[in-house]
């Protein structure tokens, strides 16, 4: 019964599969169980595959970079935060401070912060106004980034520094900033070290400027981004600029421990900035002091006299090593401008040419015709040539060269006189004569091959026509004009002076002056290109095309003082760290010698020692005791068609054991002898300490008695013995430098 039941169960299945009734089954057909089967095992293969690379994951992220997540889980609850290393400061030679640090409250506003917020932060920048005291408009303008066509007040530094909205701000406003920070979101106060500079005006161009770093440097220069800390400024100018890397030191960094909402909460660690290295320069702030008054005085008192001079330049030189013991360049200006931004006025002054141009120093970037001073080259090139050293030379009043007079200073004539005597009464017309003897044997203006060129050899070999080598910035290279140095020049201006030719000078006012001009554009057009005889002799007296900044000159006869080296003039003299165990000296490096005979150098040591005597510059040195301190030296009037002379006066002392070479230039200041050698012997006097005797009684008014001059009592010398300081200033415990006048 059991079978039968079964069997018709069977029946019944398969009935309903062929109807298609629900529930049925069909039977596998033959290899469908085979395929589920092989699915199955695949499906395990893959879930076993996924687990094991999963594993092979965690493993490579727990072991091989453990360390690397550590530290980003780390930095979720820290945050490093660069600390600025404080400046080195710049000192004298003595330890006397010249440019220092000192510390303000500064508020700085984040740039993108205020610029993402709906009104661009006007806000906010509207209450940290009424907190300083400062309009809003002026704030504003400090937000603006600097560019070509933003005038300032504008930010000269990256956007990702804090912008300086008010610097000097009082405790108690700054207090008001950091205590309800809720309504000055982006704005931070914080103390901040400025830098200070004792000198005011003094030395300016010399010691340079700081400004914030830029997105380009940020982006150019890799030790910036390393140490980044958001208030970074650099040098910008002066020494300031030139050791920049070791003045600025080496940025810390303090780590510190943060909640979830960004609160700190304590340091984590902290590794300490180290201090910027000291500057211990060659300057003596004593020294530069009285050059630059002397300089002062001295163009005040050739305005008075009607001189339309409103600039001047001095530099004192170690003829030993070539150390820079004072350089003065008027108008000066104060760096501390800078500090915390400039506005447009100012900086507009800066660059003007009616304020004087201050930025510019005019000892090393200042280029003008040397006149007389530029015998000494003369001379040896003049005795290099074939001149007789010990013959005697004709001084007429006047020379004819081609077609053209040539004459001495004023038209004075000293009949037959040697070459010593050339230099002290400083006669043009000996010198004209060597040159243009020199250029007829050279071949005169078309020469048929190579020239000996004594003239222009010679003062390359004195240094002129290339930088010196100084340690600041844009040094200017002077020119000394040649043969081929004309023809480029013609090539470069022919068409100018072609059309000048034809058409003249109908914008010259003074037809005399407009009538020579094109005269002079018509010999140009045609054969502009000659070395002519003018050029030559023009050549020997430091006129024409002959430029030399103040700083060569003082340079050449600084080596013909010391007997024959020419110095790498330096400013720098050693770097000293903080506590003044490191300390790195600033070598003097030679840049060459003279290439003249010890016999012609003797000669030149001779003649320069009879000028402040008897000759050009003995009016200014008249009453200086020469017994004591021997000056030798030489003046140089600069003309110029339709401009007042430019004084020069070059020197050194003592003239039998030389120490420090003095030049001095006023443009448009006269006569070297009436306007430049009078500023050099105030430079000296300051320098060894005497007085200057008064010239007989003052001039009383009609039916007044004569008052006797005021004595005078002694000067403390400000180098005695004229003995610039060869050792280095300590270094006191507290970071300071023993320097005289420190505990006063």
């Amino acid at each position: 019964m059991a079978r039968m039941r079964q069997e018709r169960k069977e029946r019944r299945y398969f009935r309903d599969a062929r109807s298609g009734r629900s529930g049925a089954r069909p039977a596998p057909r033959p290899g469908e169980r085979t395929t589920g089967r092989a699915g199955m095992i695949a499906a395990q293969v893959l879930v076993l595959s996924l687990l094991a690379v999963l594993t092979v994951r965690l493993w490579y992220l727990q072991v091989p970079l453990g360390d690397h997540y550590a530290e980003l889980a780390a930095s979720n609850r820290t945050q490093d935060l660069i600390v600025p290393a404080t400046r080195g400061l710049i000192v004298d030679a003595a330890g006397r401070p010249m440019v220092g640090n000192r510390v303000e409250l500064v508020v700085s506003a984040d740039f993108h912060a205020l610029r993402e917020r709906e009104d661009g932060g006007a806000e906010v920048l509207a209450r940290v106004a009424e907190v300083v005291g400062e309009p809003l408009e002026e704030l504003q303008k400090r937000m603006r980034l600097c560019g070509p066509d933003v005038s300032r007040p504008c930010w000269p530094g990256s956007p990702y520094q804090p912008v300086t909205l008010a610097e000097g701000v009082e405790p108690q406003e700054a207090l008001q900033i950091l205590e309800r920070r809720e309504d000055f979101p982006g704005i931070s106060a914080q103390q901040l070290a400025v830098r200070d500079y004792p000198l005011e005006t003094g030395a300016a161009q010399v010691l340079g400027y700081l400004q914030p770093v830029t997105q380009e440097e940020l982006e150019a220069r890799e030790e910036l981004r390393a140490q980044f800390s958001g208030v970074d400024q650099v040098g910008r100018d002066g020494l300031e600029a030139v050791y920049d890397d070791r003045l600025r030191g080496t940025a810390g960094v303090r780590t510190l421990a943060v909640n979830n909402r960004g609160q700190v909460t304590g340091v984590v660690r902290e590794k300490a900035p180290e201090p910027g290295m000291h500057l211990v320069t060659h300057m003596d702030a004593r020294v530069q002091e009285i050059t630059e008054k002397a300089l002062a005085a001295g163009i005040e008192r050739a305005r008075s006299s009607g001189k339309p001079t409103e600039a001047g330049a001095a530099v004192v030189l170690d003829v030993r090593n070539g150390g820079v013991v004072a350089m003065a360049s008027l108008p000066s200006y104060d760096p501390s401008v800078w500090n915390g931004g400039i506005d447009q006025e100012t900086f507009d002054e800066l660059l003007s040419e009616k304020a004087g141009n201050p930025l510019t120093s005019r000892v090393t970037q200042g280029q003008y015709p040397p006149a007389s001073t530029f015998k000494v080259s003369s001379l040896a090139a003049g005795v290099a040539g074939g001149a007789d050293l010990e013959g005697t030379y004709a001084c007429p009043s006047s020379i004819s060269v081609g077609n053209r007079s040539f004459e001495n200073y004023e038209g004075t004539t000293h009949g037959s006189l040697s070459l010593h005597r050339a230099i002290v009464v400083s006669c043009n017309t000996v010198f004209y004569q060597l040159a243009y003897d020199q250029w007829k044997a050279d071949g005169g203006s078309a020469p048929t091959g190579e020239t000996a060129d004594v003239f222009r050899k010679t003062a390359e070999g004195f240094g002129f026509g290339e930088p010196t080598g100084i340690d600041l910035p844009h040094e200017a290279a002077g020119r000394i004009p040649s043969r081929d140095w004309k023809k480029e020049l013609w090539d470069a201006t022919k068409e100018e002076s072609c059309k000048r030719a034809e058409e003249g000078y109908p914008d010259v006012d003074d037809p005399q002056r407009a009538s020579y001009l094109r005269s002079v554009a018509e010999e140009n057009c045609t054969d502009g290109y000659r070395w002519r005889a003018g050029d030559a002799v023009n050549f020997s007296i430091g006129q024409g095309d002959v430029l030399v900044t103040p700083l060569q000159l003082a340079r050449a006869y600084a080596a013909i003082a010391n007997g024959g080296t020419l110095w790498q003039p330096r400013v720098g003299k050693a770097l000293v760290s903080p506590d003044g165990e490191q300390v790195q000296r600033i070598e003097p490096e030679k840049a060459g010698e003279l290439q003249i005979p010890g016999e012609v150098l003797s000669y030149l040591q001779s003649a320069l020692t009879e000028v402040p005597k008897s000759g050009t510059a003995a009016g200014a040195f008249n009453g200086f005791p020469q017994d004591e301190v021997s000056i030798a030296g030489k003046t140089g009037s600069a003309s110029a068609l339709g401009s007042e002379s430019s004084a020069w006066f070059a020197s050194y002392a003592p003239a039998d054991d030389p120490r420090l070479a003095v030049v001095v230039l006023v443009p448009k200041g006269g006569t070297g002898g009436e306007t430049a050698a009078p500023i050099a012997r105030e430079i000296y006097d300051g320098i060894y300490g005497f007085t200057k005797e008064e010239d007989g009684a003052a001039e009383a008014e009609e039916g007044e008695e004569k008052e006797e001059p005021e004595e005078r009592g002694p000067v403390e010398p400000a180098l005695p013995g004229g003995e610039p300081r060869s050792e280095l200033p300590k270094v006191r415990p507290d970071g300071s430098f023993d320097h005289p006048g420190a505990d006063a």
